[in-house]
């Protein structure tokens, strides 16, 4: 079909993806759940079994040959990160488990720095769970108050009110760049400048954007941002947290143990330079290691390739779904990546979904850790496909047809 037009091969980045090629129920599968987990490339698999197989020894704590290398391929896949995302130091990238310990990280450190009673903290209506909860936890513990920036009914953030949100009492802007329910781009640029003109730090969760689009911190101006390892094709249990120095240096560690110290009495513990003094204990390194890997495995195919193939995928699939009598998209914002939440006539999201795997698509139903915003839409939840650059037209094809089926089985 309309792939050959595309500046790269399909087939053969599918085929750099094993799983993809298995069949689920005696079909080929197709793999529309890419906001809960991308699939991992071929080279960071073999990348992680040649590290165990060949490699492993814990890193910053030996002296024989095995932890000096592996040290160094940490470090490396540090810098790599650094230069994915374009920090001014290396120091500023803070490896983690995931984005929920990135941002419960802040929460917690920043928050013990910064946040005093009656302090408010700003996010908005259509953040994961991850970047609301533990801003919520902070309130209660310091005595604070969250508020939230509301969006309208095409899932677009209304800016007019989030300046009316911002006052000396406002400490901190954590906003979710892409979202996951509603595939809306956020403009964060202009978000943390307007915060930057009252004073005001910003994290941005980047769950869903680091790996559709171009991320540059230093460009964005951020305090913080934060992603994971596994939704940008790379291992699970691996996250990034990038901070300002200047934020990273003032704040205090949020766990103790081993690696974060520089000297330990039991009167008193000082603590290690960055970005150590964040990474208590024995780190992920392998995992590490690997997110690394998948990030010069996206550097290679290019990530404007990326996203102008995604775009294609965005604006074909948007045609077919809205073409469907008694489909109901949720999301419509102008700018958006490759998500599609929907309802189908009066049919449960869960049915909806399970009818689906049966035909071998793999989706998601449920309110997708945003309950916030399908309290806004006064509804439950709703079915989730979303793609990435993997996926391909004719999947979308199969899918809308699997979809009229659907709807034939329950009139």
């Amino acid at each position: 079909m309309a792939n050959k037009i595309f500046t790269f091969d399909i087939a053969k980045i599918r085929n750099d993806f094993p799983l993809l090629s298995q069949k689920i129920y005696g079909k080929p599968l197709i793999y529309f759940d890419n906001g809960a987990t991308t699939q991992k490339p071929r080279v960071v698999i073999d990348t992680l079994s040649k590290l165990y197989s060949e490699h492993n020894s814990n890193v910053h704590r030996g002296v024989h040959y095995l932890s000096d290398q592996m040290t160094k391929m940490y470090e490396l896949a540090r810098q790599k990160v650094q230069n994915y995302l374009n920090a001014r130091y290396v120091h500023e990238i803070i490896f983690t488990k995931g984005i929920t310990d990135s941002i419960n990280a802040v929460a917690y450190s920043f928050g013990e720095l910064c946040v005093k009673e009656n302090d408010e903290i700003i996010v908005s209506e259509m953040e994961h769970h991850s970047n609301i909860v533990p801003w919520q936890m902070l309130c209660k513990r310091k005595g604070a108050k969250l508020r939230v920036i509301p969006f309208n009914e095409k899932g677009e953030l209304l800016l007019d009110e989030y300046k009316k949100l911002i006052n000396s009492k406002t400490k901190l802007v954590a906003i979710v760049h892409v979202s996951n329910s509603l595939g809306t781009i956020n403009p964060v640029k202009e978000i943390v400048a307007i915060a930057h003109k009252n004073n005001i730090p910003v994290l941005i969760d980047g769950a869903q954007a680091i790996q559709h689009e171009r991320v540059d911190v230093q460009s964005l101006d951020c305090d913080f941002y934060a992603f994971s390892g596994h939704k940008i094709y790379g291992p699970t249990g691996t996250g990034v947290l990038y901070g300002k120095e200047r934020w990273l240096k003032e704040m205090p560690p949020y766990q103790g143990g081993g690696d974060m110290i520089d000297r330990v009495t039991f009167e008193h513990t000082t603590y290690a330079e960055l970005p150590s003094k964040f990474e208590a204990g024995t780190p992920n390194y392998i995992g590490a290691i690997g997110l690394g890997c998948a990030l010069d495995y996206l550097t290679t195919i290019g990530l404007s390739n990326i996203q102008n193939y995604e775009k294609k995928l965005l604006d074909y699939g948007t045609t077919k779904l809205l073409a469907l009598k008694g489909l109901k998209l949720y999301g419509t914002a102008k700018n958006k990546v490759c998500i599609f939440s929907f309802l189908l006539d009066n049919i449960p999201a869960y049915d909806t979904g399970i009818i689906l795997d049966k035909m071998s698509i793999a989706v998601r139903t449920g309110h997708f850790c945003t309950q916030p915003i399908w309290d806004h839409y006064k509804i439950e939840g709703a079915v989730r496909a979303s793609l990435t650059f993997y996926n391909t037209l004719e999947e979308i094809d199969f899918f809308c047809e699997a979809l009229k089926k659907i709807q034939k089985m329950f009139e």
